[in-house]
Order: structure tokens, then sequence, then C-alpha cells
């Protein structure tokens, strides 16, 4: 077989290659045993199978010291950026192993906040976290999390409308302008989501219910477009109390409208969530609980 397709064929293995860099930096087998938690026979015998795979002599064993001959000195070059490589290569493995991703789907008023504080304090704890947060309305956060998009959701939900891994009461409050009232004008201005969005129908029923007449004068789809529209004064809305600034007058039940209490915030996951997940959602549930406490 000619040479050049025979050294083709030829593996040096990184174990072999460790040996012989131990014994030319120990200069003796028995010393490189020690350093290599093995014993002097074994050495021996890595290095005569490295000088079988080599096809040259690579150790010259004088008396006094175990010297590389010039293809020892060779292969040593080669053998040393070999072990450093190995070495980068299962640095770079060992980190990207241990990375895991989290998808975290969120409605639009949790998205930032006491919440980014505590995503904070949560990555600082697992540094091999990358969190990809997503923020939108309920339905479209729990259709993603349907269609294996999102891992972990918190969403809006009619109380006991779907079984949630955790659920907490969503506490809601009318809301008027702080400077620019509606309460009083008849029919009463109403700023909603659009048709099928959140606490549209329970704020009609309600009205209805205590015999007020109403109108739709403002829509939006955007959480930061109900709030800015209650605000100048273009009709009275119903949100979560967190949603709530100081732009905005909360009505009480000195003003006759009644209570909602018909939604809760669901949290899910799937069974098979990793730990890094979960724990995200206990996060989560803290943050909900301290909510309710401060409201």
């Amino acid at each position: 077989m000619p040479a050049s397709l025979k050294s083709n064929n030829v593996l040096f293995e990184l174990d072999l290659l460790k040996a012989m860099v131990a014994v030319v930096e120990c200069g003796s087998f028995t010393t490189a045993a020690t350093r290599l938690h093995s014993t002097q026979s074994t050495v021996s015998q890595k290095i005569r199978r490295l000088e079988d795979l080599a096809g040259h002599t690579l150790l010259d064993r004088g008396n006094r010291e175990v010297r590389p001959t010039e293809a020892g000195h060779v292969l040593l070059r080669y053998a040393r950026q070999m072990l450093a490589a190995n070495e980068q290569l299962a640095e770079a493995l060992s980190g990207a192993m241990v990375a895991v991703t989290v998808r975290l789907g969120l409605p639009e008023d949790f998205a930032t906040g006491p919440i980014t504080k505590a995503f904070s304090a949560f990555t600082q704890h697992h540094p091999h976290v990358k969190l990809e947060v997503t923020s939108g309305l309920s339905r479209d956060l729990y259709h993603g999390y349907e269609q294996g998009e999102l891992d972990l959701v918190l969403v809006k939900q009619r109380r006991h409308s779907r079984a949630a891994v955790t659920c907490r009461p969503e506490k809601l409050v009318w809301i008027d302008s702080a400077r620019h009232p509606c309460l009083k004008q008849d029919p009463i201005p109403l700023v909603t989501f659009p048709q099928r969005g959140l606490y549209r129908d329970e704020m009609i029923q309600a009205l209805e219910a205590i015999g007020r007449r109403w109108r739709i004068s403002f829509t939006s789809s955007s959480l930061a477009g109900i709030q800015e529209a209650v605000a100048n004064g273009m009709g009275i809305s119903l949100l979560p109390h967190r949603a709530t600034s100081k732009n905005h007058q909360i009505l009480t039940r000195r003003s006759g409208l009644p209570e909602i209490d018909a939604y809760e915030l669901g949290i899910f996951y799937r069974p098979s969530a990793n730990q890094e997940t979960r724990e995200l959602a206990d996060v989560l549930v803290q943050l909900l609980d301290r909510s309710e406490t401060r409201s």
C-alpha cells in the first residue's frame, strides 16, 4: 500500500498524544505516569502504540532522560495543537449544550415594569437561560402555545374557561379621564377593544343591567391606544388595575357602575416542560400574588 494512502487512514487517538506530551514534559515515564494517574507500563504501551501508528521512533530512551527524536518533535507540535483544539471544542460544546431557550408569551400590560426586574433576577440566577418574550392579545398567545410556538404563557380568560396550571383572579376597574370625565354623558361613551376583544361584552352587559345607555366612541387593539383614549376624554373603559395611570380616574362603587369579576389570569405550560420553564412559571405566580396584595 502506498505510504500516502496509508497515512490518510491513520487516526491518532488523543489519549496517546496526551501520553506523549506528558512523557516529554516530565522527562520520564515514571513521572508522566504519576501526572496521568496511570502506571508506567500503561504509559509505555501507549507510546509504543503511537510509534506503530506514526511509523517512526518518537522517543530517545536514554539512561537519564527521555527526549523526543526528530520525528517526535514533529508529532509533539501537532499533538499539542490537537489537544488544545479538543479542549476548546469541549468548552464551546459545554456552553452550547447547557443553553436553554424559554419562549414566553405575556399580555401587553405585563410586558414592562416589575416583571422586567423579575426576569433580570431570573436570568442572573440562570445565566444559561435565554428568554424570548412575546407580548400580544391573549387569544393570539394561547394559539401560539397550542401550535408549539411558545413554551409558557400567561393569558387572560373568562373564569374556568380553560384548565390552567395556575389561575389567579384578574382585578378589573372602571376608568375615566382624570381631566375630562365622561361618566355623566348620556349615552355614555365607551372605549373598547374590537369585537371579541377582552372586557367589551362585559362592559356593555353591565351598563345595560343598570339601565345606562351607551355608545362605542373608540376602539383599538392596542392597550396603549385604550389608555390614551380614556386619558383624553374619549370615554370610559374597563382595564386591569395595573394598567391605570395618573391620567385616569378610577371609578369606585359610588359611581353606580357594577363590579366586573368575570376574568382570571391563567398560566399554561406542558407536562414535559423543563425545570427552567417551571421555575419561570413560579416567578410569574409570585408576581401575580404580589400584585393582588398591592391592589
